[in-house]
């Protein structure tokens, strides 16, 4: 299953992100951490290293996703949508340290288990050239090319705000959850992604942070609704891991514990719609195709889209629809 958190820039998402990163890992279960936010701060959130920029690598992981994929020329010809066929490289969970594909061994182990990528901040090179785009389309293809499992996890933390909106990442998920603020400006983000992502088939939920009473709770739920799934609220052990100090989810309340239980509970409960994974992915992809990027590489990509090619979850093997 894949997890978008999303928010407000300061709402808490990357606490919020890390700590259903740890429940998950706790339960023994294959989870991928994705920092894809501008500013890095999910490795220092899970007490890992900071893993190798994504961004630095996009030639190898484009090279590598491409694999026999007689649509794709050459790994130039791959942008951030770029949906996976027939002979195309996928990925699989869990990946572990001996990772069989290079990928996944540009992951670190955090001391949870869970294995972590980063898209990494900008470079100096970068600056008054690039905008942060070109970094998060390293995570929009490894998400195209993954083939999740039951029980398998990506978790990602995304850029603050609706940037995501720039692609065709904000569909990539089985679960989006909006860290909200019980003020104005805390849930205005989530107005804008459900406004967004109206007519997408996109799952939305809202989750409550530094709430501090009855009076939070029914202020997010006057402007949430049905999306309010739980929230959280003073948690001196989140403080003490912000300080530096080690975090166990035994230190965790027990409210803290109850809302990653609900938010966990409500991504299993996803259906796995793959074949709707694939036509999304197209769309987009056509869509940036004709837009920019077949300017940009010379070819008409929209050849790219394999037709009836979907990513089936069962065994996490590629197939083709309908089979």
């Amino acid at each position: 299953m894949k997890i978008a958190f999303a928010g407000k820039g300061g709402s808490g998402k990357t606490t919020v992100s890390s700590l259903f990163t740890r429940h998950l890992a706790a339960r023994g279960r294959p989870v991928v951490a994705i920092d894809a936010d501008i500013n890095q701060h999910l490795a220092e959130a899970l007490g890992a290293p900071e893993p190798p920029a994504l961004g630095a690598h996009l030639a190898l992981i484009k090279d590598y996703l491409r694999g026999r994929n007689p649509r794709i020329a050459s790994a130039s010809a791959m942008v951030k949508t770029t949906p996976p066929g027939h002979g195309s490289a996928v990925l699989r969970l869990p990946a572990g340290e001996a990772a069989g594909d290079p990928v996944h061994a540009l992951a670190v182990t955090a001391p949870c288990g869970a294995r972590l990528l980063a898209t990494g901040p900008f470079s100096a090179d970068d600056l008054g050239v690039s905008c942060y785009h070109s970094k998060t389309g390293a995570v929009e293809l490894y998400l195209n090319h993954l083939a999740d499992g039951p029980g398998e996890y990506a978790v990602v933390d995304c850029t603050a705000g609706a940037d995501s909106f720039a692609s065709g990442l904000f569909t990539r998920f089985d679960l989006t959850i909006l860290v909200a603020e019980p003020t104005r400006k805390g849930v205005s983000v989530y107005r804008q992604w459900r406004e967004y992502a109206a007519g997408y088939d996109v799952r939305l939920a809202v989750v409550g942070n530094k709430v501090t009473g009855d009076a939070d709770v029914a202020f997010l739920r006057q402007h949430a609704g049905d999306d309010l799934l739980t929230w959280l609220g003073h948690e001196p052990a989140i403080r003490a891991m912000e300080q530096g100090r080690e975090l166990a989810l035994g230190d965790l309340g027990p409210a803290t514990r109850t809302a990653l239980h609900a938010i966990a509970g409500a991504l299993d409960a996803q259906p796995k719609d793959w074949d709707r994974y694939a036509r999304q992915a197209a769309e987009f992809h056509v869509k940036n195709a004709l837009s920019w990027a077949n300017k940009a590489t010379g070819a008409n990509l929209a050849d790219q889209v394999d037709p009836g090619f979907t990513l089936a979850a069962a065994g996490s093997r590629a197939t083709p629809a309908g089979t």
